[in-house]
């Protein structure tokens, strides 16, 4: 397997030593038509998320932050963490015209854990399953940071028809992966080895010293996770047997293959909890494409802010991803420049409660400011091995 390699747009500022540099990147990935920016910096107003705790028809409790208007963007954390961690980048995907939903997993943030089968991740899949269908979404980009990556690659795959793109973020899918846990069923000392080198990577997550300012919205939002996982690390035995015991991802992103559902997989180059490998196997499985995050370490997205809604406004300006929205947009009846009410009346059911849990909202109050990412990220997508015969 090659792999064709294009760079994507640096975006670091200059005292950084950053260089702006742009590329046409092919992604069918569906977004908003972006709007030129003024050249000064735009003050704007910062959208407010909303937590809440759902009770759904089976009594489970569900933990769930939601903000905006738009196409729905659903927002899986990685263990240990919770969706409200991710804070300040699904503020600023509110801002280009999405409405974000972040859901806490079983035993993580506000969600109770499975009262049987906890210990695998099937029954974790189910739950996220329960939780789009009473929240009433019926299509939506998904996105999954490590743990969570593996939850919606699942989910994706027994429901294709539900899922416009999957974005893996540093994710737990592909055979790199599927290896590590396979090696850790003989040794368990491995995987916790594996989860040794992810607490010193959470540790370093929070910049002190380059950026004090960010080092302090960061921390305020990190506070209540460490506080909650000093008092019951108990919770979280259910999912790291459940990644112990998870099987193979390669079904899965096969199946997407099949489906035709894009598959991105953004990744660290210096993620030495799951490697850069893992990444490039899920794209070869699923036909998809990995962007590169070049510095990144498992938890770049917490890092800053900024990166991953740079990267997808240079997803959505390319011909291809305004092809697929478009496409997209004709599925459920729309046309490209449907407005955000006829959207939601596409991609939401009648009376959804995911409406009734976002707080008010007007779009037009928001500018999408675009500032400097801290990392800059090169485009990979795979290109099958040409025979001897053909050279």
């Amino acid at each position: 397997m090659f792999w064709k390699s294009k760079r994507g747009a640096d975006h670091r500022d200059e005292a950084a030593g950053g260089e702006s540099v742009t590329t046409d990147l092919a992604v069918p990935v569906l977004g908003p038509e972006l709007v030129e920016l003024p050249d000064h910096e735009v003050e704007a107003s910062t959208p407010r998320l909303a937590r809440h705790q759902i009770t759904l028809a089976d009594g489970h409790r569900v933990g769930v932050t939601v903000c905006g208007r738009g196409v729905p963007i659903v927002l899986i954390h990685g263990f240990t963490a919770e969706g409200m961690l991710y804070a300040q980048t699904l503020n600023r995907l509110v801002a280009m015209g999405f409405k974000v939903v972040a859901i806490d997993s079983a035993d993580h943030g506000s969600t109770q854990g499975l009262p049987s089968g906890g210990a695998n991740f099937e029954e974790y899949t189910k739950l996220l399953g329960r939780v789009i269908d009473e929240l009433g979404i019926r299509k939506a980009v998904f996105c999954g940071h490590s743990m969570g990556g593996r939850l919606i690659t699942e989910y994706a795959a027994l429901n294709p028809d539900r899922v416009l793109t999957v974005v893996l973020l540093d994710a737990i899918v592909g055979e790199t992966w599927d290896r590590i846990v396979a090696a850790s069923r003989i040794n368990p000392f491995l995987l916790l080895g594996v989860g040794g080198i992810l607490l010193a990577d959470s540790a370093f997550t929070v910049p002190f010293l380059r950026n004090p300012k960010q080092a302090m919205k960061l921390g305020k939002l990190v506070a209540p996770t460490i506080k909650s996982r000093a008092l019951a690390p108990w919770h979280l035995a259910g999912p790291g047997i459940s990644i112990l015991r998870s099987r193979s991802s390669r079904w899965m992103l096969q199946k997407l293959k099949r489906a035709g559902v894009p598959l991105v997989a953004i990744h660290g180059d210096r993620d030495i909890v799951v490697p850069l490998s893992t990444a490039r196997s899920a794209a070869e499985l699923s036909g998809g494409m990995v962007v590169v995050v070049e510095g990144g370490t498992h938890s770049w997205l917490l890092k800053d802010p900024e990166t991953l809604p740079n990267i997808f406004r240079e997803m959505f300006a390319t011909p291809r991803a305004l092809a697929s929205r478009a496409r997209d947009f004709a599925e459920v009846g729309l046309e490209p420049d449907a407005t955000v009410e006829e959207i939601e009346a596409a991609f939401y059911d009648h009376d959804a409660l995911v409406h009734r849990l976002t707080p008010p909202f007007d779009p037009d109050s928001v500018v999408a400011e675009v500032r400097p990412s801290r990392y800059r990220w090169r485009v990979e997508i795979p290109v099958p091995e040409r025979s001897s015969d053909a050279a």
